[in-house]
């Protein structure tokens, strides 16, 4: 027997696909971004003094991206791993992976990547993982 109802799988699937569709278009920010710099980082230089700070300001924000892209990279990672077990096991898509319990749908909606239910996850975070 499914744990979630026709309904609600396609409610989360929709839910996923917006999340996914979001953090592409995050990612492609970034990556637009990040090409604009690199072209426009030679023409820039002369415009710019040679000193230490100008320089550490804009490596601080070029590893503030780099962490932000990586971030979302791992995030989207974790909605296409959701996708994968929706479509691959739409029977079982909200068991806990640990425990095997039924996650919750109110916790799927808010966060539709969960691959574990509040108990086991509270646990985790209690034994600080």
């Amino acid at each position: 027997m499914a744990i979630l109802t026709k309904e609600q799988l396609a409610h989360i699937q929709s839910r996923l696909l917006e999340e996914r569709a979001r953090s592409l278009r995050s990612l492609g920010l970034f990556d637009r971004m990040a090409k604009e710099d690199r072209q426009s980082g030679d023409s820039n230089l002369a415009a710019y003094t040679d000193h230490m700070a100008d320089q550490g300001t804009e490596a601080m924000e070029r590893e503030k991206a780099a962490l932000f892209a990586t971030k979302e990279g791992r995030y989207l990672y974790r909605i296409e791993d959701a996708l994968r077990r929706l479509y691959s096991d739409p029977e079982n898509f909200g068991r806990c992976q640990a425990t095997g319990k039924p996650i919750n749908f109110r916790r799927l909606d808010a966060l539709p990547h969960a691959r574990y239910c509040i108990e086991y996850k509270r646990e985790l975070e209690a034994r600080g993982e």
